[in-house]
């Protein structure tokens, strides 16, 4: 029988020194975590550097959480802070690198459109501004509420709804010939 432990039982217990528990927090968040700041920072190297600093962060910092926040979206915001931080130090673009898409065709000409489809989506999501893109990130890709996205970002959630609205608006203007 495999028992669930609530992710703030395992905070409770790494604060206390067990290393066993929070490297549970860690096996339940970092697929996520490292999905957040592929998407933001377009580099498997990056990403994976981002998502490690927000666990080594977040092990630094447990005493000071005060558990006002789910542990997800604690970790949510650490790595958040990360990637703005490194796309602050770099302004270079790179286009996304989405994994094959499952599809049941043969036909190669329909593959290569929507493979092009998806590269035109992947370059006007890199393009846009980090606030926005962010915020379109954690709702549209990772699939939080406006609330969760709000408290990551430490902002409300009109702003969130309004970054969100003006993402979509400017990939759908970039990405018109595609549709």
């Amino acid at each position: 029988m495999v028992l669930f432990v609530d992710d703030a039982l395992l905070v409770d217990a790494a604060r206390a020194g067990d290393v066993d528990a929070f490297s549970e927090l860690v096996r339940r968040h970092q697929g996520r975590v490292y999905r957040i700041a592929l998407r933001m920072l377009e580099s498997d190297a990056d990403a994976q550097d981002a998502a490690q600093d927000t666990f080594v962060r977040a092990w630094r910092s447990l005493p000071r959480f005060r558990g006002e926040s789910s542990v997800a979206t604690w970790l949510y915001r650490i790595v958040t802070n990360r990637c703005v931080s490194m796309l602050a130090a770099r302004r270079a673009s790179a286009p996304l690198r989405e994994g094959d898409v499952a599809v049941e065709t043969d036909d190669p000409a329909w593959l290569v459109a929507q493979r092009e489809r998806m590269d035109a989506v992947s370059r006007a999501v890199s393009r846009l501004p980090d606030d926005q893109r962010l915020a379109l990130v954690l709702r549209d890709y990772e699939g939080l509420s406006y609330a969760e996205v709000a408290e990551v970002l430490g902002i409300g959630e009109g702003a969130v709804k309004s970054r969100i609205h003006r993402a979509r608006a400017e990939v759908l203007k970039r990405t018109v010939g595609w549709r």
